[in-house]
């Protein structure tokens, strides 16, 4: 055994409990992050093994508002077995009750992937005929069993059995209402599908190779050009889940980083404190002969073994937090997650926690290694200086590479560069505003009161830490405002999701020849009820600027529009809630070639502006269009809004249907559900408070996800904190024993303590405010693309708390110094 090794075995066995905080803080920040990237690997994993199961086979191709003709069918069946699955919203009827459905019609090959299967009880495996399958929930809400009857249209269905596996429900999408299954057969006795309703056709294809499905997809689509067929792959099954776990992930991360980071200032601390308690040891090895790489070989194994000791553990809780996460809120994940081990989160987060503890670290240790043994005995109070330029050097290599993993390892490479850079700023803002506060304090008049002077002298005497605790402290303080302001933007946005001037109902499938009969029906149950009706049906852009969509290579991340088909209108005027920012209205009564006007931010993310070309494929025909206005729409108020409205003209021979908005008092909605149920049976009433539930219950989960990552990170402060006190914990016992000296009381030292850190917590919360409130600003509009509505009094409570809590750790740091005998302390100085 080395000596090296051995001396640090016998030190840490004599009093390695000073390197609890290092431990401690390795911990919280390797576990948050483990934690992070498990389970974000395990749900993207899950996605990724559920693939073709989701989309209902290796390839589908996907049509608007009719189904495939016998030649397209042809065409699909030769490139493998192919189901048939309709798509389409309905109103479910039983007795007196309603409620909104997703009714998918399948035909006798469904499912080619995966499994259906009913629940126990169920009085045949799936539905024929005028048979139904429908969703538990569905059940439970309109009070109705297993061979009860349910109404689809004006038709009457017998429950089978209730659905308890659907293989490709979440490649379906989003889908306010519940699932209910019919075959063809049964679809087609509904009556549901009539010109002009809003439906979609999807044929799923099991291909010899799957390999292939991409190539597959586009040829099929490219021989029927102008029919409006759109294939999905694997790749885009569930693209919205997807891209929501991504993007919380990446939040999660970057929170986890920023943990981190306080962790590594409380690693830097924990060092210090722990080579300031080992002053003597070092003097002796070096006046024994002992050289300084020997003195860096051995606390360098001693602040291994105790990383390793916080590193692991962390490592392991971070591996089960799938686990524990699906055991403690499964139901409440949109799919569960695939539990296994993901080694590359492990060993990214292991990897960054020892970049970190290295980069903080590395100050104390060369401090330690560079000071000769005479200067250690003689004056353990003098100030460290400036680190010499190897160490500069080794310290900025480590930060390379750390900002190099983290980067690499983020699934947005320029945010995560630009969020390191933003901590990395605000370390060094940090430690520049600690220097500048200690020569500002030394330069000023000294206050005649005693306690006041003595807090001021701590702040500036040599020795002291102020620059560390600004960092630390800072650090704290700011990423506390930061989730202060996330959390409460998102209470608001919660609170916020149902505007006053919102809708009750949104109807669709109106039949534009029976709009007198709906309105009537209406204002029977509500006669003071205002009814908005536009006319809508669904297209899909296929090209731009006359290249084809299926051509352009890489689509934006923020090209929705683009996304399969989408709800069109056509106007003579500018509608509600919109307002032109570019180009002009066509005049009224325009007649010409078609007009189109898009949502500005919709055409920023595909380079559109005003005279551009579009093609938009409406049941089949290619409708090329001009851009004549680009609009601004306000979404908040869930009225009728559209990305794409046309000139009135050409696009109006389509077969159509309306979609409306009824404003009516919230005491009214269930008879306005019957009264429209009773006589347009075929029409689908979407209830607004339906809409704002799911938002809300996305929302919440996405607040309960920030809250958890918090806590974490509320922790590594805390332990910062702890270590910053810890650090400078010699200074404090020599401080004290000269005031006992002196004459001071417990209570003098202990009103000093306080009002030093009571000094540094005000100081510091406005640095906190201004840069805390910037990183929130940047996350709630950038990142979760939402309104900024941080609460005040929560950001000051949360300031005035970690105030408090700076206060009382500081002043309870300071209680062993009290303990320290006067004649003991003289003697090692």
């Amino acid at each position: 055994m080395s000596i090296a090794l051995s001396l640090a075995l016998r030190d840490l066995r004599r009093g390695g409990r000073g390197l609890l905080l290092l431990a401690m803080c390795l911990f919280l920040g390797t576990s948050a992050l483990a934690g992070i990237g498990s389970l974000s690997a395990a749900m993207l994993a899950a996605l990724d093994a559920q693939g073709r199961a989701m989309l209902g086979g290796d390839v589908e191709l996907v049509v608007s508002q009719r189904r495939a003709n016998p030649e397209e069918l042809a065409a699909f069946a030769a490139a493998g077995p192919v189901a048939e699955v309709v798509s389409m919203r309905a109103m479910a009827h039983a007795g007196s009750d309603a409620a909104l459905v997703d009714l998918r019609g399948v035909d006798d090959r469904w499912p080619l992937v995966g499994r259906f299967r009913l629940a126990t009880g169920a009085l045949a495996p799936r539905p024929h005929g005028r048979e139904a399958a429908i969703a538990p929930a569905l059940a439970e809400r309109l009070r109705v069993g297993v061979g009860d009857t349910l109404r689809l249209g004006t038709t009457p269905f017998r429950i089978i059995g209730l659905i308890a596996e659907e293989p490709d429900r979440l490649g379906a999408g989003f889908a306010l209402g519940s699932p209910v299954l019919v075959d063809m057969a049964g679809l087609d006795a509904s009556a549901l599908i009539q010109p002009g309703s809003l439906y979609r056709s999807g044929y799923r294809i099991v291909l010899p190779s799957p390999t292939g499905a991409e190539a597959t997809g586009k040829r099929l689509a490219a021989r029927f050009p102008g029919a409006g067929w759109t294939p999905r792959t694997t790749d885009n099954a569930a693209r919205g889940l997807r891209g929501g776990v991504a993007t919380l992930g990446q939040f999660l991360l970057l929170v986890g980083l920023a943990a981190l980071a306080i962790a590594g200032v409380g690693v830097g601390s924990g060092v210090s404190a722990y080579l300031a308690a080992r002053t003597r040891m070092i003097a002796t090895l070096k006046v024994l002969g002992a050289r300084s790489p020997l003195i860096a070989r051995l606390f360098l194994i001693e602040l291994g073994l105790v990383g390793a000791v916080g590193t692991l553990p962390g490592l392991v809780l971070g591996a089960a937090v799938p686990w524990i996460v699906s055991r403690a809120a499964g139901d409440a994940l949109p799919i569960a997650p695939r539990l296994a081990l993901y080694p590359l989160p492990l060993v990214t987060a292991a990897a960054l926690a020892v970049l970190v503890a290295l980069l903080f670290a590395l100050p104390a240790l060369a401090q330690a290694r560079r000071v000769p043994a005479a200067t250690l005995l003689r004056d353990a109070l003098a100030d460290a200086g400036r680190p010499s330029w190897r160490v500069l050097a080794a310290m900025a290599l480590l930060l390379a590479l750390l900002v190099a993993l983290a980067v690499l390892s983020s699934s947005d490479r320029l945010l995560a560069l630009g969020f390191v850079a933003a901590i990395a700023g605000l370390v060094v803002l940090l430690w520049l505003v600690g220097i500048a506060l200690r020569r500002l304090l030394a330069r000023l008049p000294r206050p005649r009161a005693a306690l006041p002077r003595l807090a001021l002298a701590n702040l500036h005497r040599p020795g002291a830490a102020t620059d560390r605790l600004v960092v630390a402290l800072g650090l704290g303080f700011s990423l506390f405002v930061a989730l202060a302001v996330i959390d409460s933007s998102l209470s608001a946005e919660l609170v916020g999701s149902a505007p006053a001037r919102a809708p009750r109902f949104f109807a669709a499938d109106v039949p534009a020849e029976e709009a007198t009969t709906f309105r009537d029906a209406v204002r029977r149950a509500a006669p003071g009820a205002r009814i908005e009706a536009v006319p809508s049906l669904r297209g899909a852009i296929v090209a731009i600027k006359g290249v084809p969509v299926t051509q352009i290579k890489t689509l934006p991340a923020d090209a929705w529009v683009l996304r399969g088909d989408r709800t069109l209108t056509w106007s003579a005027a500018v509608p509600p809630r919109n307002e032109v920012v570019a180009g002009r209205w066509w005049p009224a009564g325009y007649r010409g070639p078609p007009l189109v006007s898009i949502e500005d931010r919709a055409a920023t993310a595909l380079g559109l502006r005003v005279g551009d070309a579009i093609t938009v494929s409406v049941l089949g025909v290619d409708v090329p269009a001009r851009i004549a206005a680009l609009r601004k729409i306000d979404w908040k108020g869930l009225g009728l809004n559209f990305a794409i409205v046309f000139s009135p003209g050409y696009i109006e021979e389509a077969p159509h249907s309306l979609l409306a908005s009824i404003y009516a008092p919230a005491v009214r909605d269930g008879a306005i559900a019957r009264s429209v149920g009773e006589a347009m049976p075929s029409v689908t009433l979407i209830r607004t408070g339906d809409v704002i539930g799911q938002v809300s219950a996305l929302l919440g989960q996405i607040a309960t996800a920030v809250r958890v990552a918090a806590a974490a990170t509320v922790l590594a402060g805390l332990a910062v904190l702890i270590g910053a006190v810890a650090a400078s914990g010699r200074a404090r016992r020599y401080d004290t024993v000269v005031l006992k000296l002196l004459g001071g009381s417990t209570r003098q030292v202990l009103a000093a303590q306080a009002i030093e850190y009571a000094l540094l917590a005000a100081l510091l919360s406005a640095v906190a405010l201004a840069a805390g409130g910037a990183a929130g600003w940047y996350v709630v509009t950038h990142v979760f693309d939402m309104r900024w509505a941080p609460d005040a009094a929560r950001v000051a409570l949360t300031l005035g708390t970690a105030s408090l809590v700076t206060l009382g750790i500081g002043v309870a740091g300071s209680i062993p110094a009290l303990r320290a005998r006067p004649a003991q302390m003289l003697r090692t100085l």
